[in-house]
């Protein structure tokens, strides 16, 4: 999809999330966003009437084509527009239930969204919260969005989660394990990956160099062995490795006090052994605003860090801070994609490139 050809815009699918929450809500809020529409080209997915109840609540009037779902339907150069699947009643709805119906919803939106960007018709990819338990409901076999990302798009390739509030990031090594798992997943050959993968994410996002601080698993960072091996034996060898494979990383840190030295400026982004190692430091330093990017695939996928928030479903209160900064970070991403193409297509026509690679330089 040539980005160019719509004014300099990307073009963002936007998948409606968990029904019964606060997705609708946020997704009509940040629709109506004057800022949000300037950045990219906005193509909704989801049913109309539930995005409309949505807009109700929340208060806000949207300007929004509607379309039927139709491989033939294309973002023209000037129209934001709503592919709408006429997929769930409204009425049907039980705000702050986790049903089988919503994740039904959730995921044939959020499917549809990744077919697009999978076939070039969408620069990226961004949806409201989903609830788990909702979409495990809808389809067992669920594990989390990046397994079911992977599976739509076709990525075989490692990718992982981040998040991000304004300029600090969180990568992790693990994720959705119980923790009792987290200590026999954690190799020299598990951290090294993730750190490969933080860099270059953070590359494509525009960081030059970025400065990655590693924590430790332990207590102390393990505090010389007296509270466990894995910082001496797994932990620094994969940071080493790292610095040869000429990565801007140091550690590992202890985790009580690395985020304090990432929120003063010292690093970029922190690499965590687990889940909530990160995401209590971040939510705790910006829950209205932190987003998550699933990285590793071909065009980003962004959502707010935060979750369906049954218990103010309905009220029109949510915040809709950390959903703008989710599709402001995709659109960032998708342009930054696209010059880089640009660039690299350019210096495919220069004279001699040819003969160039035709002599292995």
């Amino acid at each position: 999809m040539d980005v160019g050809s719509r004014d300099g815009k990307p073009v963002i699918a936007l998948a409606m999330g968990d029904p019964a929450g606060i997705s609708p809500e946020l997704t009509a809020k940040v629709v109506a966003l004057d800022d949000v529409r300037d950045a990219a080209r906005l193509v909704v997915v989801g049913d109309r009437r539930v995005f409309d109840e949505g807009a109700r609540i929340a208060r806000v009037k949207t300007d929004i084509k509607t379309v039927v779902p139709d491989p033939a339907v294309a973002p023209n150069d000037k129209e934001h527009f709503f592919i709408d699947f006429g997929n769930l009643d409204p009425t049907s709805v039980s705000r702050g239930v986790a049903a089988r119906r919503g994740g039904e919803f959730a995921l044939e939106n959020y499917r549809h969204a990744l077919g697009l960007a999978r076939d070039g018709r969408a620069d990226a990819v961004c949806f409201t919260p989903f609830n788990k338990k909702a979409m495990r409901l809808a389809l067992p076999s669920y594990d989390d969005e990046i397994a079911f990302s992977a599976e739509v798009v076709g990525l075989e390739s490692p990718a992982s989660e981040f998040n991000i509030l304004d300029r600090l990031w969180n990568a992790r090594v693990t994720s959705h394990i119980s923790l009792a798992e987290v200590p026999a997943r954690l190799t020299k050959e598990s951290i090294s990956r993730a750190l490969r993968l933080t860099d270059a994410c953070m590359r494509s996002a525009g960081f030059a160099r970025p400065r990655i601080a590693v924590a430790g698993l332990n207590p102390h960072a393990g505090d010389g062995g007296n509270f466990g091996r894995e910082e001496i034996d797994v932990i620094a060898p994969a940071v080493e490795a790292g610095k040869r494979d000429g990565i801007c990383v140091e550690g590992p840190f202890p985790a009580d006090t690395v985020f304090l030295r990432a929120k003063s400026g010292a690093f970029d982004a922190v690499l965590t052994m687990y889940h909530d190692q990160g995401q209590i430091a971040m939510k705790l330093m910006g829950f209205d605003r932190g987003v998550t990017l699933l990285g590793g695939f071909p065009f980003p996928i962004c959502t707010p860090a935060h979750g369906t928030a049954y218990d103010i479903a309905g009220q029109g209160t949510a915040s809709v801070g950390a959903t703008r900064a989710a599709l402001l970070l995709a659109a960032e991403m998708a342009m930054r994609k696209a010059r880089r193409s640009l660039v690299s297509a350019a210096n495919e026509r220069r004279p001699g490139a040819v003969a160039a690679r035709g002599r292995g330089q």
